[in-house]
């Protein structure tokens, strides 16, 4: 490795390759003069980095410059641009375009495919001509712009923070999802268990969500496996509202319906849960009382433990808890609803379906069925 290593701050050049430790990196992104004649930007970017650093750890700042000026090899390049990005903590897109000497076709592209990332911060000059596009999907897609190049230094730095320290395959996930539960709670089951993350790419990030392809060494196995995503997002409460009956199948059990997209007929039939802020039995209290109207007392719930839903594919998990109701109540929640969080588009009904019929009618999928199974058969306790 090349790289240029100065304190706290490595510069890693075009084509060379990245340190195997930092504690966060960044990658400089826009026009690259091809003149000699026409002095670049980036000394000046690599300058405010150095003086605005604070962080513990190495910062690493990808520069897609060759050290001697020299680009003898495009594929290599863009080979290099390509992996360095996704290696990237934050993208800082400084767009001094110039028609004449820097005309930042390639910018472009790059910020078509990183504008909505979560990872970039956007800066121009006032008067750079033709980014009004470019501006325009920076405010659509909330990246942070700024008018000069240390202010949008600093935005990114100030996302950065103090960063954190990832090693060898670590590197590839950026602070934006390091930095979640969800991603920390899977990937410490994973090395409690001995893998080794090789690498990873993030494939999505939509609201809570999240998919990583990763590339694991599987320690029980001694083998590597790299055609995996993980899906993640965060842990669920789940609570069983049932009423007993004569037999296990004549017990009512309390459901919501909701209109979801992936389901066959467009809704979904589910036990009342979700995520939230708080603790698993502050969040199964909040979201009876947001999707059935009932209001619960925390020592009326009976805990059952956490399961993944789908362990396939997704890495969350369910915490599921149950509560007898009485007739009363069951009779306030036939006739209640809509309910649900209006604001964020959900919309639920209550349905009150004795067992049976859920087992024989198929309502539920598998996982709600296992959740129901589990509270209804599960002994009380000193039973």
């Amino acid at each position: 490795m090349n790289a240029e290593i100065t304190a706290k701050i490595t510069i890693v050049y075009a084509r060379e390759e990245p340190p195997d430790h930092w504690a966060a990196a960044v990658f400089l992104a826009g026009p690259t003069p091809r003149s000699a004649d026409v002095p670049s930007w980036r000394p000046e970017a690599v300058a405010e980095l150095r003086h605005r650093w604070r962080g513990d750890g190495r910062l690493v700042v990808f520069v897609p410059e060759d050290r001697h000026g020299r680009y003898p090899d495009y594929d290599a390049q863009v080979g290099w641009e390509e992996r360095c990005l996704h290696l990237s903590d934050e993208v800082i897109f400084w767009v001094p375009r110039d028609l004449a000497t820097m005309p930042a076709f390639t910018t472009n592209v790059e910020w078509g495919m990183w504008h909505d990332s979560g990872r970039a911060v956007f800066g121009a000059p006032p008067g750079a001509p033709r980014n009004r596009y470019l501006l325009h999907y920076a405010a659509a897609s909330g990246v942070p712009a700024a008018a000069d190049l240390a202010e949008t230094v600093a935005v990114a730095l100030a996302r950065i923070g103090a960063g954190a320290a990832r090693r060898g395959g670590e590197r590839a996930v950026p602070l934006l999802l390091w930095r979640e539960r969800p991603f920390q709670d899977w990937y410490m089951a994973q090395r409690r268990a001995g893998n080794e993350l090789l690498g990873a790419r993030v494939v999505f990030r939509f609201g809570v969500c999240w998919g990583l392809h990763v590339r694991m060494r599987v320690a029980a196995e001694d083998r590597v496996k790299d055609n995996e995503v993980v899906i993640g997002r965060p842990d669920v409460s789940a609570v069983v509202l049932h009423r007993p009956g004569r037999t296990l199948d004549d017990t009512e059990i309390v459901l919501v319906r909701e209109f979801r997209s992936p389901c066959a007929d467009g809704f979904v039939h589910e036990l009342p849960g979700g995520s939230g802020p708080g603790r698993a039995l502050e969040n199964a209290l909040a979201e009876v009382a947001e999707e059935t109207g009932l209001v619960l007392a925390p020592a009326r719930l009976r805990e059952h433990g956490t399961r993944q839903v789908n362990a396939t594919m997704s890495a969350h998990r369910a915490h599921l808890f149950s509560a007898e109701v009485t007739e009363d109540e069951l009779v306030r929640l036939r006739g209640s609803g809509p309910h649900g969080a209006a604001a964020e588009g959900e919309r639920t009904y209550v349905e009150v379906t004795p067992f049976g019929r859920i087992r024989r009618e198929r309502l539920v999928d598998w996982a709600t069925l296992g959740m129901i199974a589990e509270a209804l058969l599960e002994p009380a306790p000193g039973a």
